[in-house]
């Protein structure tokens, strides 16, 4: 992976308090955007923030917004997002985002508050040891405890962030070190022993691995989010068309290998393409790269591509052989690795090549075969709003046009990745390893701030847009255009599938309006929805459109998309519609369900159907 240069280095003999050296400290490392909700341990930063111009500091509505929407910039940009809370409960409720981050290797610096030092232990008031709370979710973290440390801990925290693989730093900063006055050395040396960030070419391996590879019968390429992080995807897409590999990607890898383009097989896992999951379970040989076998997308992990010859490529060592033993495991750069990979090929005549059947005819075949059976499709009902049908005609009015896509958790998050193509990385912004409920909106902001030039639009689900609904009040104070569309089945629906598929479809908790009234989903009033969200978004001054009938939904599309304001779709859509293709948790590719799961609790598989997936074994 990449590493971005060390931040510029300067010098100073001025005197300044903490809080002022930890801003020229942000100064010094570019940053440009500061997500901050102040508190008392937190005021010296906040009021050294307001005397420094380079830098804006938006003020989010709750602690996880902004630290949501620092993660949505890093994810957009590749560059550090930055979010700072004061102690106690400011603290706590950046948890779960920096966990996100985590999970999802987004390059974060957490900013925390903290009592005097003195108080430390002590139970004070709004102490809580954010230091402890956080060390398994972050990549590493800090307590300053001397004053003259704060320059050098910011400059290494951003460069741990962002370097290696990325992921989120805690610095924990007791309020009277922000207050004490020094003269900072912002040229001090960093004190990174171990630190590895650049690894050796590992040459011997990669050699191994290439002829294996160029002798295939039934090549794959499982591509996650390392490609992503290491600004791979030219590389990636080269080695593919030199080879003629078909490509499948994770969740975090969409956008790596463009969606349109032949060798792509789209997503694969628990709700991916029937063709994608088939493809890399019925190679026999799998190249995995910058990826790491999570389980939602391997299913049942014993028989994941039990077929095949694995090789695995990914930058921590501490992903190899840990979900799935591998034949071949190779720390390297991904992008190091493919660049060799190609350059290997050059020389031994392979060129980059135009896709054809002809090339593989029996694989291709078989995966144009399983395309044309098994797409990505969906029900069609008359009177009512497909929420699949939603992403297609948003895909569809964006056209070419370049756009952020966010997204909350659950079903509208499928359904967004299954109908929106992606052709480049980063356009996609959502929660995957932690599946966090509430990202969409937040995340939206901070995609704005790093790309105002161009369309961001949030897809979120009921459930899951109430959980940060009061960033509207950011998005409306800061005057930003994002666009929100809301799927509002007025039920959790992802647990609803849930309910259908263990529970004979008993509903526990689940409906989110009043469980007096008796819901229709066809008859869509105000008096019987819960919130009603053209009433919420008008307290917050944004424009908000209900839609219930298929016919306004394109109408009200291209009215949001044409708005040079926030603008938020209230869509109506039925609350029974399930989420398919879906393998069941810790089942294989073959127990794939392609029909709606039935009220007794039974999905219908292939072969219940008459389907039998053909194999290519």
């Amino acid at each position: 992976m990449s590493n971005p240069h060390p931040a510029e280095q300067h010098s100073t003999a001025i005197k300044m308090n903490g809080a002022e050296a930890l801003v020229q400290s942000l100064v010094r490392e570019g940053v440009e955007v500061v997500f901050a909700y102040p508190g008392g341990a937190s005021m010296p930063m906040h009021q050294a923030l307001s005397h420094e111009p380079s830098i804006r500091t938006i003020l989010p509505r709750h602690e996880q917004g902004g630290a949501f929407a620092a993660e949505g910039y890093g994810r957009v940009t590749g560059k550090v997002g930055v979010c700072m809370s004061t102690s106690g409960p400011g603290a706590t409720n950046m948890i779960t985002a920096i966990a996100d981050a985590f999970l999802d290797s987004i390059p974060m610096v957490a900013i925390t508050a903290q009592v005097g030092s003195g108080l430390i232990g002590s139970s004070a008031f709004q102490e809580t040891d954010v230091f402890g709370m956080t060390a398994p979710i972050v990549k590493h973290s800090y307590l300053v405890t001397k004053l003259e440390d704060i320059p050098r801990i910011i400059k290494e925290a951003f460069y741990i962030a962002r370097t290696g693989r990325p992921g989120p730093v805690l610095i924990d900063i007791p309020k009277n070190f922000q207050e004490g006055v020094f003269e900072p050395d912002f040229d001090a040396p960093m004190d990174l022993p171990g630190y590895q960030t650049e690894l050796p070419m590992p040459t011997d391996q990669l050699d191994a691995a290439l002829p294996l590879l160029m002798a295939a019968k039934r090549p794959a390429i499982y591509a996650g989010g390392g490609i992503v992080i290491s600004d791979a995807a030219a590389e990636l897409k080269e080695f593919a068309e030199r080879l003629q590999i078909p490509v499948a990607t994770t969740l975090m890898g969409i956008g790596v290998m463009p969606e349109s383009h032949p060798l792509s097989v789209r997503w694969l896992g628990m709700h991916g393409a029937v063709y994608a999951n088939n493809t890399v379970n019925e190679a026999d040989v799998v190249l995995a790269i910058g990826t790491r076998f999570d389980d939602r997308v391997t299913g049942a992990v014993r028989t994941f591509c039990e077929h095949a010859r694995i090789i695995h490529i990914d930058f921590d060592a501490a992903e190899l052989n840990k979900n799935k033993k591998v034949d071949m495991a190779i720390r390297a750069n991904a992008k190091e690795a493919l660049a060799y990979f190609n350059a290997k090929l050059e020389s031994a005549g392979y060129p980059v090549r135009e896709y054809s059947v002809d090339n593989r005819p029996d694989w291709f075949g078989i995966i144009e075969q399983w395309k044309r059976d098994y797409p990505l499709c969906y029900e069609k009902r008359e009177n009512e709003i497909a929420p699949q049908s939603v992403i297609e005609e948003l895909y569809k009015q964006l056209g070419d046009k370049e756009a952020i896509i966010c997204t909350g958790v659950g079903q509208h998050q499928m359904f967004a990745a299954q109908f929106y193509k992606f052709e480049k990385p980063r356009l996609l912004s959502t929660s995957g390893g932690l599946g966090s409920m509430g990202y969409g909106l937040p995340a939206a902001m901070g995609a704005h701030v790093a790309r105002p030039d161009i369309p961001i639009v949030n897809i979120d689900g009921d459930g899951s847009f109430l959980m940060n609904v009061q960033e509207l009040g950011t998005i409306r104070t800061e005057h930003m255009p994002i666009k929100c569309i809301i799927l509002d089945n007025q039920h959790l629906g992802m647990v609803v599938q849930w309910e259908d598929l263990k529970y004979d479809s008993h509903r526990a908790n689940t409906f989110l309006a009043d469980p007096s009234v008796s819901y229709d989903p066809t008859h869509h009033t105000p008096e019987v929805l819960y919130p009603n969200f053209p009433v919420v978004c008008a307290g917050f001054g944004i424009k908000c459109e209900r839609v219930v009938e298929p016919a306004e939904l394109a109408p009200a599309i291209k009215r949001m998309l044409e708005s040079d304001e926030a603008y938020v779709l209230n869509v109506m859509v039925p609350h029974d519609v399930h989420v398919l293709p879906m393998i069941p948790g810790g089942m294989g590719y073959r127990d794939v369900v392609l029909e709606r799961i039935a009220g007794d609790g039974k999905g219908r598989k292939a072969s219940e159907l008459g389907k039998e997936i053909p194999s290519a074994l």
